[in-house]
């Protein structure tokens, strides 16, 4: 089977929000936030499994376009759980990291795809 980037890292990405939940939940029991953050960081890998197998370029595009939307909210929350002390620099980092990382090649894809062949 063919390695696939962006579907790897957006599991990867994925992972590391889960442990997040699990840290706010168990250690900071943090409810609201947390639930935040782990529905929209596992939304970009549902969304690019669907995109995936999309059976029109279309939506293809859109399925990544969600994806994106996603992975910069999951950002936000992350960033935000960091701002507020919930997180430390240790707990928040490899999970920014990967968010970032996912969102930089989603925003590529989406830009090269939505960009018209030259025949």
């Amino acid at each position: 089977m063919k390695d696939n980037a962006i579907k790897d890292r957006s599991f990867e990405l994925a992972v590391e929000v889960v442990f997040v939940y699990q840290y706010l939940i168990r250690e900071k029991h943090e409810y609201i936030l947390s639930k935040q953050v782990l529905r929209s960081g596992t939304s970009v890998g549902a969304n690019i499994e669907e995109g995936v197998v999309a059976q029109s370029k279309k939506e293809f595009c859109n399925r990544l376009s969600i994806a994106y939307k996603e992975s910069r909210e999951t950002g936000f929350w992350l960033k935000l759980l960091l701002s507020t002390g919930y997180l430390t620099n240790e707990k928040a980092s490899a999970a920014i990291e990967k968010c970032e990382e996912v969102t930089r090649i989603l925003y590529s894809i989406l830009k090269t795809s939505s960009q018209p062949k030259n025949e």
